[in-house]
Protein backbone atom coordinates (compact mmCIF):
# COMPACT_ATOMS: atom_id res chain seq x y z
CA UNK A 1 0.00 0.00 0.00
CA UNK A 2 1.77 3.13 -0.92
CA UNK A 3 0.78 6.09 0.87
CA UNK A 4 0.27 9.77 -1.00
CA UNK A 5 1.20 13.13 0.76
CA UNK A 6 0.21 16.45 -0.21
CA UNK A 7 3.02 18.39 -0.29
CA UNK A 8 1.25 21.43 -0.77
CA UNK A 9 -1.16 20.92 2.57
CA UNK A 10 0.22 23.41 4.52
CA UNK A 11 0.98 21.31 7.80
CA UNK A 12 4.20 20.20 5.29
CA UNK A 13 5.40 23.83 6.11
CA UNK A 14 8.42 24.52 8.30
CA UNK A 15 7.89 26.81 10.58
CA UNK A 16 10.34 30.11 10.78
CA UNK A 17 9.08 31.34 14.13
CA UNK A 18 6.97 28.93 16.88
CA UNK A 19 3.71 30.37 15.60
CA UNK A 20 1.07 31.12 18.43
CA UNK A 21 -0.44 28.03 18.38
CA UNK A 22 2.09 25.13 19.94
CA UNK A 23 -1.14 23.01 19.80
CA UNK A 24 -1.00 22.93 16.21
CA UNK A 25 2.54 22.47 15.62
CA UNK A 26 2.82 19.36 18.35
CA UNK A 27 -0.13 18.26 16.03
CA UNK A 28 1.20 18.56 12.57
CA UNK A 29 4.60 17.31 13.67
CA UNK A 30 2.90 14.32 15.32
CA UNK A 31 1.21 13.89 12.00
CA UNK A 32 3.88 14.21 10.27
CA UNK A 33 5.95 11.78 12.25
CA UNK A 34 3.64 9.24 11.23
CA UNK A 35 3.54 9.39 7.94
CA UNK A 36 7.45 9.22 8.16
CA UNK A 37 7.14 6.00 10.18
CA UNK A 38 4.57 4.64 7.50
CA UNK A 39 6.65 5.52 4.52
CA UNK A 40 9.79 4.16 6.23
CA UNK A 41 8.86 0.49 5.78
CA UNK A 42 8.56 0.85 2.15
CA UNK A 43 11.26 3.11 0.48
CA UNK A 44 13.50 4.26 3.84
CA UNK A 45 11.89 7.15 4.59
CA UNK A 46 11.71 10.46 2.83
CA UNK A 47 14.47 13.21 3.27
CA UNK A 48 12.55 16.21 3.21
CA UNK A 49 9.61 15.07 5.42
CA UNK A 50 12.87 13.97 7.90
CA UNK A 51 14.09 17.68 8.05
CA UNK A 52 10.38 19.38 7.82
CA UNK A 53 10.20 17.03 11.59
CA UNK A 54 13.35 18.35 12.62
CA UNK A 55 12.48 21.83 12.01
CA UNK A 56 8.94 21.48 13.50
CA UNK A 57 10.67 20.27 16.54
CA UNK A 58 13.26 22.97 16.81
CA UNK A 59 10.69 25.37 16.47
CA UNK A 60 8.49 24.03 19.20
CA UNK A 61 11.89 23.75 21.79
CA UNK A 62 12.30 27.12 21.07
CA UNK A 63 9.06 28.64 22.48
CA UNK A 64 9.05 30.24 26.01
CA UNK A 65 5.29 29.53 26.61
CA UNK A 66 5.62 25.42 26.40
CA UNK A 67 5.70 23.65 28.92
CA UNK A 68 9.23 22.79 30.15
CA UNK A 69 8.80 19.34 29.65
CA UNK A 70 7.60 19.74 26.01
CA UNK A 71 10.41 21.91 25.17
CA UNK A 72 13.25 19.55 26.75
CA UNK A 73 11.38 16.89 24.43
CA UNK A 74 11.08 18.61 21.50
CA UNK A 75 14.73 19.64 21.86
CA UNK A 76 15.82 16.11 22.43
CA UNK A 77 13.52 14.68 19.08
CA UNK A 78 15.00 17.91 17.34
CA UNK A 79 18.36 16.19 18.14
CA UNK A 80 17.59 13.04 17.31
CA UNK A 81 16.08 13.76 14.31
CA UNK A 82 18.86 16.40 12.81
CA UNK A 83 20.64 13.15 13.29
CA UNK A 84 18.62 11.19 11.13
CA UNK A 85 18.23 14.18 8.03
CA UNK A 86 22.54 13.91 8.50
CA UNK A 87 22.49 10.25 7.92
CA UNK A 88 20.61 10.24 5.17
CA UNK A 89 22.47 12.77 2.87
CA UNK A 90 25.35 11.03 3.70
CA UNK A 91 24.09 8.27 2.64
CA UNK A 92 22.31 9.94 -0.05
CA UNK A 93 26.00 11.81 -1.35
CA UNK A 94 27.57 8.16 -1.14
CA UNK A 95 25.07 6.32 -3.34
CA UNK A 96 25.27 9.71 -6.08
CA UNK A 97 29.30 9.06 -5.81
CA UNK A 98 28.48 5.28 -6.47
CA UNK A 99 26.56 5.88 -9.61
CA UNK A 100 28.03 8.67 -11.16
CA UNK A 101 31.83 6.09 -10.58
CA UNK A 102 29.14 2.97 -12.47
CA UNK A 103 27.87 5.31 -15.24
CA UNK A 104 32.04 6.64 -16.28
CA UNK A 105 32.89 2.59 -16.15
CA UNK A 106 29.99 1.69 -18.33
CA UNK A 107 31.02 4.64 -20.86
CA UNK A 108 34.51 3.84 -20.32
CA UNK A 109 35.25 1.33 -23.38
CA UNK A 110 37.16 -1.59 -22.26
CA UNK A 111 40.81 -2.21 -23.02
CA UNK A 112 42.19 -5.56 -23.97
Amino acid sequence: MAIHLDRSNPIFLAPSQGGHHPELMLSAVLHLMSHYTAGNDHDGGCIKLASVIERHLKALASLPDLAPVLRATCQQLHEQWATVVERNLQEQDKTNFLSRIMARARNTPATA
